[in-house]
């Protein structure tokens, strides 16, 4: 069954975020989950889109900006020093305007892809219709530490994606391949070790009892989009969507 219409079951749907890369796929994730979907949906005013894991359009709840932005933030500092300082420039050019982020390469002399690599920074919002360039524009960075925000992350990638490894959740994430290993290590004490047909895994203690329940009846069909979580993320993770697939 679907989820009642309400921010709620909005917030429940995007829990993972909704990937947004093929124009309106986050609606058609939202229809698949939630009663009484419109064609409008996707800009209720509790969802906001901004370039998410792997820097890829997501749109997610509004609450959860810090989730899926500074849970990303580079630990390299390196890396870390290129998010902070193009979320600065990008900041001082736009103030509280907005542009198109090929207007605002432009101007910054950057390759408008570019700009994606500020977004972990919790300070850059945007809009794709798909169609045209997506619109950029900046808020204040949200006040988490960034550790606190990728162990959220972390825990609702297990959630989802579950059973899953580190390694699988930080090419999910795209983030460095320690930091999915820190975040596991991290969260060791709420995990329970699982052992599945593509190898050996984990998943969130507090959800075992739903790995153990016996089938219950299977739903209608839905239709999803490409990159819908239900898919999982690609390669042997998607072996545990149908047995012996």
């Amino acid at each position: 069954m679907r989820l009642p219409r309400g921010r709620r079951s909005l917030r429940l749907a995007a829990w993972a975020g909704l990937q947004d890369s093929m124009p309106r796929a986050a609606l058609l994730s939202i229809h698949a989950r939630v009663e009484r979907t419109e064609s409008s949906t996707w800009k209720h005013s509790s969802l906001v889109q901004l370039w998410g894991p792997r820097y890829s359009a997501y749109v997610v709840a509004a609450r959860d900006i810090a989730v899926f932005s500074l849970g990303r933030l580079p630990n390299e500092v390196g890396a870390r020093r290129v998010a902070e300082e193009l979320a600065a420039r990008v900041s001082r050019l736009l103030g509280r305007g907005r542009m198109t982020y090929g207007e605002a390469g432009r101007a910054l002399g950057e390759h408008p892809n570019r700009l994606r690599y500020a977004a972990p920074t919790g300070t850059i919002l945007i809009q794709w219709e798909g169609a045209r360039q997506p619109t950029i524009w900046t808020v204040p960075r949200p006040e988490i530490d960034p550790r606190d925000a990728r162990l959220e992350l972390a825990r609702r990638y297990l959630h989802i994606f579950g059973p899953t490894t580190a390694a699988a959740f930080s090419q999910w994430a795209g983030i460095g391949p320690q930091g999915g290993v820190a975040a596991f290590e991290t969260l060791r004490k709420w995990l329970t070790p699982v052992r599945t047909p593509v190898g050996d895994s984990w998943i969130l203690t507090s959800d075992e009892r739903t790995f153990r329940a016996t089938a219950g009846r299977a739903a209608s069909a839905r239709l999803l989009p490409s990159g819908d979580a239900y898919f999982l993320l690609q390669g042997n993770d998607r072996d545990l969507l149908v047995p012996d697939a």
